[in-house]
C-alpha cells in the first residue's frame, strides 16, 4: 500500500513538472512579440512592412506596428514602449533626436544609405536653387509657400531653418502630411502648374515624375545621408532573434522603390513586402543569417 502511494506521488510529481515545463514554452512562445514604431512616410511603410513580414514568416514573431511622428517615434523607443525602428534619418535630418535619446537606445547602424532630404520642384520649373527664392518673380509663382509634410518631422525642421539662413522670413511652411505632399504635388504636375515641396530619396514620386531638388549652397540640408536602425536598450537580452536580424536588415534605396512603387500603385503595403522578400530571398536569408527559423 505505501509503494503504490509512493508510485501515485511521483506521477504526480512528474506531471506537475511535465505541465510545467509545457507552461514554460507557451509562456515563451507568448513573448515572441515585438512592437515597430514608424513615421507614415513612404519610404518608412516600405521599410518597416518589410521587416515586419520577416519577423512574422521567417521568425515566428508577432508583430505591432506603431504609426506616430517622428518625435514621439524616438521616444517610444528610449522608454521602451516601442522595442525598434528602422526610420532614423541620420546624420542631419534626425539629429536633434539623436543627441536626446542616444544614451537611451540603442544604434545598429545604417539599413540604408544614399538618402537625400531637400526642397524639390517639377523640373519644368525654371529654379534651380534655393537663392532663386529670394526673387520676386518666384515667390508670386507659388504665393511664397512651400508644401510641407508632419509638423515635427526632421524635414520639417531642416526647412525651419533653411527659411531663416537664406532670408526667407516672407515665406510660408506649409504643415500636412506625406500623403498630402504627394497629392498636391501629383495635381499640380498634371497641370504643369509650379510647386514647392519638402522632399526626400528614396520616394516613387521620383520614379512617377520629372523632378529635381533645388540646389542648397549654404548646406543647410546637408549632403547625403543615411537610414538608420535604432533599438531599445536591452532587446538583446530580450529578444536575441529579433535583435540579430534587424542588425543584419541593410537593403537599397532601389529595393526600397520597389515596395514603394507597388504600395502607391494600390498594393497592400504587406502583400507589396511579401512579394519583395519573394523575390529576394537571397537578401532575406543574409538579414537571418545565425538565427534557427520556425
Amino acid at each position: 500500500m505505501r509503494n503504490k502511494s509512493l508510485l501515485i506521488i511521483s506521477i504526480i510529481l512528474i506531471l506537475s513538472v511535465v505541465a510545467a515545463g509545457c507552461s514554460g514554452n507557451n509562456n515563451a512562445k507568448k513573448a515572441r512579440n515585438i512592437k515597430l514604431a514608424y513615421v507614415a512616410w513612404d519610404s518608412e511603410i516600405a521599410s518597416t512592412n518589410v521587416v515586419k513580414q520577416v519577423l512574422t514568416t521567417k521568425l515566428g514573431y508577432k508583430v505591432e506596428m506603431l504609426q506616430v511622428d517622428a518625435g514621439p517615434m524616438w521616444q517610444g523607443v528610449s522608454d521602451g514602449s516601442a522595442d525598434a525602428m528602422v526610420a532614423a534619418w541620420l546624420p542631419t535630418t534626425h539629429q536633434s533626436y539623436l543627441e536626446k535619446y542616444k544614451d537611451k537606445i540603442e544604434d545598429l547602424g545604417p539599413n540604408l544609405q544614399g538618402t537625400k532630404i531637400g526642397l524639390v520642384v517639377p523640373s519644368y520649373m525654371d529654379i534651380n536653387s534655393i537663392e532663386d527664392l529670394k526673387k520676386d518673380e518666384t515667390a508670386k509663382l507659388v504665393g511664397s509657400k512651400i508644401i510641407g509634410i508632419e509638423p515635427g518631422a526632421g524635414l520639417m525642421m531642416s526647412t525651419e531653418e533653411v527659411l531663416k539662413e537664406y532670408g526667407l522670413d516672407k515665406w510660408t511652411l506649409l504643415e500636412s502630411s506625406s500623403a498630402a505632399m504627394a497629392q498636391e504635388l501629383q495635381k499640380a504636375y498634371k497641370n504643369k502648374q509650379p510647386i514647392i515641396v519638402t522632399g526626400w530619396t528614396p520616394h516613387w514620386k521620383f520614379a512617377k515624375m520629372d523632378l529635381k531638388y533645388l540646389e542648397d549652397p549654404k548646406g543647410v540640408y546637408g549632403g547625403d545621408e543615411e537610414i538608420d536602425t535604432v533599438v531599445r536598450k536591452g532587446l538583446k537580452e530580450d529578444q536575441s532573434d529579433a535583435y540579430t536580424f534587424l542588425d543584419q536588415f541593410n537593403w537599397t534605396p532601389d529595393d526600397m522603390a520597389e515596395v514603394m512603387v507597388e504600395i502607391h500603385d494600390g498594393m497592400d503595403p504587406e502583400a507589396a513586402a511579401d512579394k519583395w522578400i519573394s523575390a529576394n530571398e537571397d537578401k532575406v536569408q543574409e538579414w537571418i543569417k545565425g538565427i534557427a527559423t520556425e
